[in-house]
């Protein structure tokens, strides 16, 4: 508990700088030492009992150190205000023209208060109220210069990054890997909030012990679950979610409406967590909608909103009063918040609103804090001595040490530890789902036995060369296809991401990287598979050197594909919308590749789309590896006319007609005369810019520029702040 001195000021804005440690009342549990001390002396007839010992009193002991203090701490906003514009259109009916018309709503409107350690700060109120709204600005969830007011942490004005260290915020979502259980869900979390220090003794030690006070012994070695696998019950997911952001032990804790979506019982035990959280030296503010009578006994202060005005603040035990002198006295045996909550929405609905209700409070508040002895905390250090010396006392906030200037450590661990941790969450959380991975293999396998046995053993005739292009042009495009199941991936992850990055759990290159190594065993053991049912299948040329090749280009279009829809997976908000982005792109991807239409044929005005095809930087490898050779012929003699009018006619016919160009061309022309080679087709194609050495480079860069852009999505999109 915490360390307060009495003063008759009031409660909000008034702090008191102090030097002097005499004025300070310990508040904490005497000492057994002290209790002796009390002890009086005997009176009246009663005899005293005398203890004689013969030996002779050894030497006093060295005075002990005295009791460590508790460092109390105070969370103070005033004047908080925010409001958004509206944007609506305003019909004319002259002209039947409608111009946008830009109008305000206020969601806060000069909120004030305080929250202290030790106490469990409650925010209640109808929906719409603003209750949300305030815990999100007072956890900086809303954007720089939106939000007008002053926040304060025991007095000093408290900065971004300072706020990210020592808090954590509990969204109202339960968002947590399925397939992970409860004690390995918080175990990860101990490895990205706990300091690098902690030996992996200690911190599987902090973890049984959050276990135990969140309890969740019996379900600590059950999976979390999802719609398609059971695992724990809603209240032991909640307590997960509260345990993954208090692992850390933080001296702030905001939760946006803990209870919401639990039974009585569930509902009870959160709280009672949170009042345990908050009696072991924490600030905890959380947002409620309608508490039960007896959760309403563990919360300490209230705040009642209504339309974003303030219409009651203070202790539950004043509320009789508090209604009484309004004029409407609770009655007996009423849960004193519902009644509460009924009146400020039967006054919304009158003509007045609630502004009678909120002067009310108003007036209220200052003749209160008049007729009562109001405690005001002092503190004797600076935020930055209080914080140190509060993690020299076991709070654990990231990095658990003080920079020079002043600031908590951001991250506690380096960049490598984050991306292993991450990695192995991720891979850990596959692994437990193998059906996904078995879908896309299957996608993969049935696609590549389609065009194996489609293809088989193809010759190396006109047609043969016809169907080779054809084969390349599909099979290209189907690696990206089959890339579409990434998609759900972080649309899924965005919340978990968003959560955990916001508080500094680990730095957003960090998850990039790790995201990027994950799917890497993946793609390689899906190309190796397609590349070795397709190649020998098909009768592609170039050996042993000539399959490590195509294999090489199949694993980079699966990176690029890969990279592309996991970038687009960190744009779009929903998966569907992904999906038909997806398919649409790529679609335009294949007709925009040189297999339709030759490059020299693509219209001017569509040929930037040719070189930002994906597509056509894997088909033009493949194709100069089938086709590169240029002693390799395609075409002899007579096959000249196979693709023409004259390709039905007999065979006989074809040689007189061989003969006639010869003597016409001067040129020697006979039935295994060699046409067209290679080199030839590829010039046919349109393939002549790049080798396929680089055409294979430009398909892996591909890659690598979507994980870059994914990056700057993850920097720039998640913010997860109003704006």
């Amino acid at each position: 508990m915490s360390r307060i001195v009495a003063q008759n000021v009031s409660p909000v804005g008034d702090c008191v700088p102090l030097y002097d440690r005499t004025q300070t009342v310990e508040m904490s549990s005497p000492t057994f030492a002290q209790l002796l001390k009390d002890v009086g002396d005997v009176s009246g007839d009663e005899d005293p009992v005398v203890l004689t010992i013969e030996p002779p009193p050894p030497p006093p002991p060295p005075p002990s150190p005295p009791p460590e203090k508790s460092i109390p701490f105070v969370l103070s906003f005033s004047n908080l205000t925010y409001s958004v514009k509206l944007r609506r259109k305003v019909g004319f009916t002259a002209r039947s023209e409608e111009m946008p018309v830009i109008r305000k709503k206020v969601l806060l409107n000069d909120i004030s208060g305080e929250a202290r350690d030790g106490e469990l700060l409650a925010v209640l109120g109808a929906s719409g109220s603003g209750k949300s709204t305030l815990i999100d600005a007072l956890a900086n969830r809303i954007a720089k210069g939106s939000l007008k007011g002053t926040i304060k942490l025991n007095c000093e004005p408290l900065n971004s990054r300072l706020l990210k260290a020592i808090s954590a915020y509990v969204m109202q979502d339960d968002l947590l890997y399925p397939m992970l259980t409860v004690e390995e869900t918080l175990m990860f979390a101990a490895e990205f909030r706990l300091p690098r220090s902690l030996s992996k003794s200690k911190k599987k030690g902090r973890v049984q012990a959050l276990i135990d006070q969140l309890g969740l012994r019996s379900a600590a070695t059950t999976v979390i679950g999802d719609e398609g696998h059971r695992g724990v019950s809603g209240g032991e997911r909640r307590r997960v979610s509260i345990g993954i952001d208090i692992i850390h032990d933080p001296i702030i804790l905001f939760l946006d409406e803990p209870t919401s979506g639990l039974d009585s019982t569930s509902a009870f035990m959160v709280v009672k967590v949170l009042q345990r959280i908050a009696q072991s030296g924490s600030i905890v503010i959380m947002s409620i909608h309608q508490p039960s009578y007896r959760i309403l006994g563990l919360l300490d202060q209230l705040i009642f909103l209504s339309h974003g005005q303030t219409v009651y603040s203070g202790s539950p035990l004043n509320l009789p009063q508090f209604f009484e002198d309004f004029g409407h006295p609770i009655p007996e045996n009423e849960n004193r918040t519902e009644f509460a909550l009924d009146l400020i929405r039967e006054l919304e609905g009158s003509p007045g609103g609630t502004e009678s209700l909120v002067e009310f409070n108003r007036t209220w508040k200052r003749n209160f804090n008049k007729r009562s002895e109001t405690m005001s905390v002092t503190y004797e250090l600076s935020l930055k001595e209080a914080i140190s010396a509060s993690i020299s006392r076991g709070k654990l906030v990231p990095g658990a040490t003080m920079s020079d200037t002043g600031m908590v450590s951001t991250y506690a661990n380096p960049i490598w530890t984050e991306i292993a941790v991450l990695a192995k969450r991720s891979f850990t959380n596959s692994w437990r789902m193998p059906e996904i991975f078995a879908v896309r293999f299957g996608a993969v396998m049935v696609t590549g036995f389609i065009l194996a046995t489609m293809f088989w053993r193809l010759d190396d005739s006109p047609k043969g060369v016809r169907e080779r292009v054809g084969f390349f042009a599909f099979a290209m495009s189907t690696t990206y296809y089959t890339c579409a199941d990434a998609l759900p991936v972080f649309v899924h992850e965005r919340y978990i991401f968003m959560r955990e990055t916001a508080y500094n759990a680990y730095r957003r290159l960090s998850y990039c990287l790790s995201h990027a190594l994950v799917s890497i065993p993946a793609l390689i053991f899906l190309a190796i598979s397609f590349a070795a049912l397709t190649f020998w299948a098909v009768g592609l040329e170039g050996g042993a050197s000539g399959f490590l090749f195509y294999f090489c280009v199949v694993l980079a279009s699966f990176w690029a594909g890969n990279s592309f829809v996991t970038f687009l997976s960190g744009v779009v908000p929903h998966v569907m919308i992904g999906y038909v982005i997806v398919v649409a792109l790529l679609a335009y991807f294949l007709l925009f590749s040189g297999f339709f239409l030759n490059r020299d044929r693509i219209p001017s005005y569509w040929i930037w789309f040719h070189y930002l095809s994906l597509v056509k930087y894997p088909y033009e490898a493949v194709l100069q590896n089938e086709f590169n050779d240029p002693t390799r012929c395609f075409v002899r003699g007579v096959q000249m006319f196979d693709n023409s009018p004259l390709g039905d006619v007999p065979n006989l016919l074809k040689q007189k007609l061989l003969e006639n160009i010869s003597k016409t061309l001067n040129v020697r022309i006979t039935s295994s005369t060699c046409v067209i080679t290679g080199a030839d087709i590829l010039v046919q194609q349109g393939v002549t810019q790049l080798n396929k050495w680089n055409c294979l480079w430009v398909t892996i860069a591909w890659g690598f520029f979507f994980r870059i852009l994914f990056y700057f999505c993850l920097l720039f999109g998640s913010k997860n702040k109003r704006r």
